[in-house]
C-alpha cells in the first residue's frame, strides 16, 4: 500500500517518528508521501525523507490556510527548492474558505502560480480543497491541457463533485479515514460514480483517523482500514485494491520511481 498524504513531519509524532515509519512498514505500507504547508515545512520534509530513502517522498507547497500577508515572499522561498531532485510534487496547495475569505483573492493568486509551477515542472499537484470548489474547478479548467496530473486529497463529496474532479483526466481522488465513518455516503458514492483506477489511498495522518482509531493520532499503517473498507464498498479483494491504487500512484507520481 501506498500512502499519499501523511504529515509525519508534524510535532505530533516528535516522539516517536521513527516507531511510525516502522509500524507503516510492518502494516505493508511500501511508500509515504509527505506534503508541506509552507517553507520551513518544505525544508523539514525535504529533510525527513532524506532520512527514509526509497520510502518517504517529499513534496513543497504554500497549503491555503498558511496564505498571509506575506504569502509571495513565501512562495518566493518555496520555489528556490524545486530545482532539488528529491521532489515528486507542488503540495498540498489549493484553496480553503471553511473559516474566513479574509485572504480570498491570495489564496487564488497563490493557487494559481502553483498550478503554473506544476505545469513548467511537471510535477503533479496535490490539492486541497475546501468550501472553494467551483474556484477551484474554474482556474483549474483554464490549465486543462498542460496540467500534469495529481490528486484531489481527502474527497468526500457526492457523485456530482466527482464528476466535477474526475473532468480532469489526469487526476485522481484520494481517499482516506472518512470512508470509514458511520455517517459517510462514501461507500455507496465511490462504486456508483468513481473507477478505481481513479482512486488513492492516504491517512492525512495525524489527523481523521480511520474507524476502529476514530479519535486517535492517525498514522500511515492505518491505510490498511481505508483499503479494507474500499475493497468491501467495491466487492473486490484487498489485493485487487493494493495493486490497482499502487498503479495509480505510480502513474500519477512517475518521480517516485525515478527516485526509489
Amino acid at each position: 500500500m501506498i500512502d499519499t498524504h501523511a504529515h509525519l513531519d508534524g510535532e505530533e509524532f516528535a516522539e516517536d517518528r521513527a516507531e511510525v515509519m516502522a509500524r507503516a512498514k510492518e502494516a505493508g505500507v511500501s511508500k509515504v508521501l509527505i506534503p508541506a504547508i509552507d517553507y520551513s515545512s518544505s525544508v523539514a520534509v525535504m529533510q525527513l525523507c532524506a532520512q527514509y530513502p526509497d520510502f518517504a517522498f517529499p513534496m513543497i507547497g504554500l497549503h491555503p490556510e498558511e496564505v498571509k500577508e506575506n504569502w509571495r515572499e513565501e512562495l518566493q522561498k518555496i520555489k528556490s527548492l524545486i530545482p532539488d531532485s528529491s521532489i515528486i510534487g507542488i503540495g498540498e496547495v489549493g484553496l480553503d474558505y471553511y473559516w474566513s475569505r479574509e485572504f480570498e483573492k491570495e489564496q487564488l493568486a497563490a493557487f494559481d502560480e502553483q498550478v503554473q509551477w506544476s505545469i513548467e515542472t511537471g510535477l503533479p499537484l496535490m490539492i486541497h480543497c475546501r468550501k472553494g470548489q467551483n474556484e477551484m474547478v474554474h482556474l483549474l479548467k483554464q490549465y486543462e491541457r498542460e496540467l500534469p496530473g495529481g490528486v484531489f486529497h481527502c474527497f468526500t463529496g457526492k457523485e456530482r463533485e466527482a464528476a466535477d474532479f474526475l473532468q480532469f483526466d489526469r487526476f485522481v481522488l484520494g481517499i482516506g479515514g472518512v470512508l470509514t465513518f458511520k455517517k459517510s455516503h462514501l461507500p455507496e458514492v465511490l462504486p456508483a460514480s468513481v473507477p478505481l483506477d481513479r482512486i488513492v489511498l492516504e491517512t492525512d495522518s495525524p489527523y481523521m483517523a480511520p474507524v476502529p482509531m476514530r479519535g486517535k493520532r492517525n498514522e500511515s499503517a492505518y491505510v490498511r482500514f481505508v483499503l479494507e473498507k474500499l475493497a468491501e464498498s467495491y466487492g473486490v479483494s484487498q489485493e485487487q485494491i493494493e495493486k490497482i491504487t499502487d498503479e495509480n500512484v505510480a502513474r500519477v507520481f512517475p518521480m517516485i520511481h525515478k527516485n526509489s
